[in-house]
Order: C-alpha cells, then structure tokens, then sequence
C-alpha cells in the first residue's frame, strides 16, 4: 500500500458540503492505494457520521475531518462545536422489532460501529471529537 499523507477538512455543518467531502476522500483512497472495499467503506462511515451532525449538531459552525493511515488502520476524526453529544451513549437499536414497534434513530450509529473496528467518542475544548478505526486492508 502506498503511503499517503494525512487529511485535513473543514466544511460547513451542512448537507451540501458533502459531494467535497466524498470527492476528497475519494482522492485520499487513490493517493493511497486503498482497496475499492475499504475506500467504499470509508466514505459510507465518513458521510454518515457528517450528515449526522449536519442533521442534529444544532448551532455547530464547523465539522472538521481528520483523516490518517497508520500502520494499516485508517483513524478517523469527526469534530464539531455543536452541542455536547455522545452518539455511544445509547441503547442499541432493536432491529428485530417492526418498523411500528421501533423507535426512531440510532440506525445510522449502528450501522457506522458495523462497518468500523473501533468508534471513541470525547468532549474536548467545547468540542464533539468522535474517532473512528477502520481497516485499511
């Protein structure tokens, strides 16, 4: 696998910022020689973790997107200024259940700590910083 350099993004809280955001992983993957699996998940886990805060991190100015490949893990970074939230804190959705007896949301967390190897979340300096890991090969 080809080394590649980190990457560094800050986009506005917000549904549009998206298309940059996966163009810009798309161009990280390819810098380094990630398999098409891996670049896919990636970006799966990345959209979804941003459309979470462009969805419900109400008054964030920013989310920032910090990514790194380091010894064969990819290291993720979610970080906005919204509002103290830990998306780890609750209950696992009951999938079981029918679309009438399930609650709403926690789908989409559910489906991110899938797809990853690990997912950290911390307050910090006013900050939501939530860690994803991934596999890189």
């Amino acid at each position: 696998m080809a080394q590649s350099t980190d990457l560094a993004l800050r986009l506005r809280p917000e549904a549009e910022a998206v298309p940059e955001l996966l163009d810009r992983l798309e161009a990280f993957a390819e810098g380094a020689d990630l398999p098409a699996g891996v670049a896919h998940r990636l970006a799966l886990v990345a959209e979804e973790l941003v459309a979470n805060v462009a969805m419900h991190a109400t008054g964030a100015s920013f989310v920032e997107i910090r990514l790194s490949l380091e010894g064969g893990q990819l290291y993720l970074g979610i970080i906005d200024d919204g509002p103290a939230f830990d998306p780890l804190e609750g209950t696992e959705p009951d999938t079981e259940a029918t679309l009438e007896e399930r609650e709403i949301g926690g789908l989409g967390i559910h489906f991110v700590r899938r797809m990853v190897r690990a997912l950290d979340y911390r307050r910090e300096g006013g900050r939501n910083c939530l860690t994803a890991v991934l596999d890189a090969g």
